[in-house]
């Protein structure tokens, strides 16, 4: 399986926002990258573990927990 490297451009396209962010996820090294000559490239399952890592789950609750006391 050969993996994809994406611009910051591409990054940003895929996370939906400006080049800016993924430039500052760089920048504080929170997000892996590869340096190529002068070029900036992120690994595509670096997007994805940064997406999974940060994916915030809903509560569920229980039915009880839902009602209240009249």
């Amino acid at each position: 399986m050969t993996e994809r490297y994406l611009s910051v451009d591409q990054v940003a396209e895929l996370l939906g926002t400006t080049a800016r962010f993924p430039r500052r996820l760089i920048e504080e090294r929170r997000i892996r990258y590869v340096k190529v000559g002068r070029h900036v490239r992120i690994p595509e399952s670096a997007v994805e573990e940064f997406i999974a890592a940060r994916t915030v789950e809903p509560i569920r609750l229980r039915r009880s927990v839902l009602r209240r006391a009249a």
